[in-house]
């Protein structure tokens, strides 16, 4: 009996140190990865301000590395180049025009949803030129995504378009018998104005910034009306 005792009282002790080692072992994976996040954090957040401030050329793992005062190789654990980082911060870039969407496309009306977010996409990319430019422009970062593969990134963004079209069709308020023609219609135009804005293209026009912004906005409702049924 004193023997089965003790057994039992070694094999409880044994099953707490086991339960004392997984908990330690789960609090340290948790705390890798807590560690691992923030790191990703500082990276994001750093190659973002070289970017806005000094343009892609100097956005470099050197010289991000150098902003966060960590070693290149340091940052090579957790992105393989500098496209790969890019395309980060590109994701980054879309979840603010997503949250603009949400934010500033509220109306109950069809139509005027639409008008709203045609709108929203233009003065976003005017307002954030750089960012628009490594959002639909730039080369660079689409190089992380094969051929085969979806461009992740946009996907929020652009079924919201799609979204708003196919309610807007369903009403048969638009000459487009097609969702994803009418997709491609409306951003080639708002794609289209802003890139000549980011481009400096406006130029051409000799015109000050007040009246170039009002022929822009004249330029989106005058196409909204050429599509509305």
């Amino acid at each position: 009996m004193q023997k089965y005792f003790f057994e039992n009282v070694l094999n409880y002790e044994h099953c707490l140190v086991n339960l004392h080692c997984n908990y330690n072992d789960m609090g340290i994976s948790e705390r890798k990865e807590r560690d691992r996040q923030e790191m990703r954090g500082k990276i994001i957040d750093a190659a973002i301000s070289m970017f806005l401030t000094e343009g892609y050329e100097k956005t470099s793992i050197r010289n991000i590395a150098e902003k966060i005062e960590y070693s290149p190789a340091t940052i090579y654990l957790y992105y393989k180049d500098k496209d790969e980082l890019l395309y980060e911060v590109q994701k980054q870039a879309f979840e603010k025009l997503e949250l603009e969407f949400e934010a500033k496309v509220t109306s109950s009306d069809p139509m005027e949803r639409l008008e709203q977010l045609c709108y929203t996409y233009v003065r976003f990319g005017k307002n954030n030129k750089e960012m628009y430019d490594l959002m639909f422009m730039m080369k660079a970062p689409m190089n992380c995504v094969d051929e085969d593969e979806t461009w992740n990134n946009n996907t929020d963004s652009f079924d919201f378009l799609v979204k708003c079209l196919t309610d807007c069709m369903e009403k048969n308020l638009l000459r487009f018998d097609n969702v994803m023609t009418a997709a491609l219609s409306v951003w080639a135009m708002g794609h289209g104005l802003v890139s000549l804005d980011v481009s400096c293209r406006f130029k051409a026009m000799q015109m000050d910034e007040v009246s170039i912004n009002a022929a822009i906005e004249q330029a989106i409702g005058q196409y909204l009306k050429l599509i509305k049924a």
